[in-house]
């Protein structure tokens, strides 16, 4: 399994910006798909953005398109999630996730084989 390390979170106002980087290691880097997932208090895990390992293809969940960028550095075993115009409903802790396969438009947690420890995100109104 690749080994990931999520970090960028912290405290930001609404109509702000953060970005979110995840760092990879343990395996080559280019042979995994990425996503973000989110999970905010009292709810499920939420797919955010996928990134493909092959054409670097992306998708994104329906609450985060048009606001949300992810991207990767296949140099640097990164990848990141920039996050734009944010909303208080957008505070959750964010997980990094990587697979080593294809995926669909819209993947669920099942897809993905590792995960990071998470970040947090605050956004204040």
């Amino acid at each position: 399994q690749v080994q990931l390390v999520e970090s960028g979170g912290g405290l930001v106002q609404a109509g702000g910006s953060r970005r979110l980087s995840c760092a990879a290691s343990g395996r080559t880097f280019i042979n995994y798909s990425m996503g973000w997932f989110r999970q905010a208090p009292g709810k499920e895990r939420e797919f955010v953005a996928t990134i493909r390992r092959l054409d670097n293809s992306v998708d994104y969940g329906d609450s985060v398109k048009g606001r949300f960028t992810i991207s990767r550095d296949n140099a640097k075993n990164l990848v990141y999630l920039q996050m734009n115009s944010l909303k208080p409903e957008d505070t959750a802790v964010y997980y990094c996730a990587a697979a080593p396969w294809d995926l669909g438009p819209a993947p669920t947690m099942a897809d993905f084989g590792s995960w990071g420890q998470g970040t947090q995100v605050i956004v204040s109104s």
